[in-house]
């Protein structure tokens, strides 16, 4: 067994007066002094042509066209394409006009990317004054828009490298999405022909850093947010003959925000890690994970939309085979269809969970996108790692970055 600190669900590893279990001692668990961070609200792409990346993430993986901000809407400077899959909102923006200097030397340095991850909250002023207090960067004051449909508050924080939290407070505003959006948007008539895959919510998102500093950034959630700390595992778990990572989750009280927070590890050879680092151009989000409640129709659709995923070799299932005859966990799926279309199973006594990663979904080996469906399993598949890890190192030499 792999040995992992590993908290669940509330009810079963909280004592009577809310305190946390964390590897046999007891840690308290801190309420929110104001606000309450709900859940994920959107995440913010800054891309070179936002209608291109929207209708790849429309054509490839199942979103609709959702709402639109730009010239026709009165805004002068960045055009928004915000796309959904039922809970899932991505937003792809772009520079308007020429000398942009903010996006322009963000793409420059990042390429494509995520840069905000937004939280729906409640109390978006009194959340900023206190991490004010314990010293987080505001990047922009709370303010507040406004149309017909009601207003909303904002705020922005800056959270690892150059990505940002936007604070989004819906209280008042009973819209489809938020001020200065139309939904009065065009629909490729080309979806309505293609299969749905089935996503639901964002799962959790992975933000990689450079090496030493993901303590550092958990702390920062631990202090400024009031996160704790959800599940953590070190090198001696997940590292293959070359490569190896650290990473510590992170949540919100009630743990509907999952923010896991990686860094390499030395190795023989460059981890995926530092790969992402050194072509993101720093500390970024590494990758999406998005829930699905069928993972075999999900990945079926997605394969036959074009997506690209990774593939581990039959050995790993014929060794997956044998693990779980000796476990009380059934695999409610066919082992059959997960081979072939090449799932990965992570497991304990209690539940599993199923996992597959896309190739990169861009030029620079940077940003992907996890599917994943959980049976009574709250882990992030340390047990896959390795697999994964070979994988993508695997990719990493066709690149010729696996040196």
């Amino acid at each position: 067994m792999y040995s992992v600190s590993y908290h669940g669900l509330r009810d079963k590893r909280y004592t009577d007066k809310g305190e946390k279990l964390l590897e046999g001692l007891i840690m308290t668990v801190r309420p929110p002094e104001v606000g309450k961070f709900l859940s994920f609200d959107h995440l913010t792409f800054w891309v070179g042509n936002a209608k291109q990346a929207a209708s790849y993430y429309c054509t490839c993986f199942g979103f609709e066209p959702f709402a639109y901000s730009g010239l026709e809407t009165g805004e002068r400077n960045v055009v928004s394409h915000a796309v959904k899959h039922d809970k899932i909102i991505f937003v792809f923006q772009s520079a308007l006009n020429p000398g942009s200097d903010e996006m322009g030397k963000h793409l420059v340095i990042h390429g494509d990317g995520v840069k905000d991850i937004a939280f729906s909250v409640e109390d978006c002023r009194g959340i900023v004054e206190k991490a004010r207090q314990k010293g987080a960067k505001i990047v922009r004051e709370p303010w507040e828009k406004s149309d017909e449909f009601g207003s909303v508050t904002y705020a922005i924080v800056q959270t690892y490298g150059d990505t940002t939290h936007t604070f989004v407070e819906r209280t008042n505003y009973k819209g489809p999405f938020l001020p200065g959006y139309t939904t009065d948007v065009f629909r490729n008539p080309l979806l309505d022909t293609l299969p749905k895959p089935g996503l639901r919510f964002i799962d959790h998102v992975v933000g990689n850093q450079p090496d030493d500093e993901m303590v550092t950034i958990a702390d920062w959630y631990e202090k400024n947010l009031l996160f704790h700390r959800f599940w953590s595992v070190d090198d001696s778990v997940l590292h293959t003959d070359y490569s190896s990572l650290r990473s510590i989750v992170v949540t919100n009280y009630d743990e509907t925000i999952k923010m896991p927070i990686n860094e390499p590890a030395s190795g023989k050879r460059k981890s995926q890690i530092a790969e992402y680092v050194d072509y993101y151009g720093g500390a970024g989000v590494q990758h999406i994970a998005l829930n699905t409640s069928d993972i075999i129709s999900a990945i079926t659709t997605l394969k036959s939309r074009g997506v690209e995923f990774l593939e581990v070799p039959d050995s790993y299932f014929n060794m997956l085979r044998e693990r779980l005859k000796t476990s009380p966990v059934k695999i409610e799926e066919s082992m059959d269809k997960l081979q072939q279309l090449k799932i990965l199973i992570d497991y304990d006594d209690n539940g599993y969970l199923l996992q597959i990663f896309s190739k990169p979904v861009q030029d620079r080996p940077t940003l992907f996108i996890e599917i994943i469906q959980r049976h009574n399993h709250t882990g992030f598949g340390a047990g896959n790692f390795k697999a994964l890890f070979e994988a993508i190192e695997r990719e990493q030499d066709k690149r010729g970055n696996l040196v």
